[in-house]
């Protein structure tokens, strides 16, 4: 799933930075803030990945005051995990989804044209 949406919006123009799990996702976050160059435009992850999960990265980056919108993704999206989503300003996408509608979410939260072929 993650290769798949990395190269659908790679196809729509986005540059990816593609992550294996939630120690990798939250150490490439970390970088990119303390190196000073700005951060991600957008994340998108899963909530369930090995070590951390995405809500847990989510919530330390939202703790740090850092207002880069997220997309999350899960197949186990029970009221509470929608609740804690929602309460980061995440946007959540129960799996299956249609990847045009997490593309056309990606290109409206970073203000793109729209993806070829939708």
């Amino acid at each position: 799933m993650r290769r798949l949406v990395a190269e659908a919006l790679q196809m729509d123009g986005c540059d990816v930075f593609d992550v294996p799990d939630g120690r990798s996702l939250a150490s490439a976050i970390t970088r990119q803030i303390l190196s000073g160059n700005e951060a991600f435009d957008l994340i998108v992850a899963d909530i369930r990945m090995p070590v951390y999960s995405g809500l847990d990265v989510v919530e330390a980056f939202r703790e740090a005051h850092c207002p880069t919108p997220v997309i999350l993704m899960t197949a186990f999206g029970d009221d509470a995990t929608r609740a804690r989503a929602e309460s980061m300003g995440a946007l959540l996408f129960d799996k299956p989804f249609e990847l045009d509608d997490l593309r056309t979410a990606v290109i409206n939260l970073l203000d793109l044209d729209k993806p070829s072929g939708t």
